[in-house]
């Protein structure tokens, strides 16, 4: 079975807050462009390298400026 961050575990990897997340996952579907899986209880879960993904694309746009 594949292991999935819940929101709070992806708020505390990315020095965050769950609300924020979950506000811009309502607004936009995504979290920066990552999608989570969700549940019928209508909890969210995150691919586990979510946080990885993230830097990346931070990565990338500092290098484009």
């Amino acid at each position: 079975m594949e292991k999935f961050l819940t929101t709070e575990e992806l708020a505390e990897a990315v020095n965050g807050k769950p609300a924020s997340i979950r506000v811009r996952f309502c607004r936009t579907g995504s979290y920066f462009g990552i999608v989570p899986d969700k549940l019928p209880n209508g909890r969210l879960q995150w691919p586990l390298n979510s946080r990885d993904l993230l830097l990346t694309k931070a990565q990338s746009t500092h290098k484009a400026a």
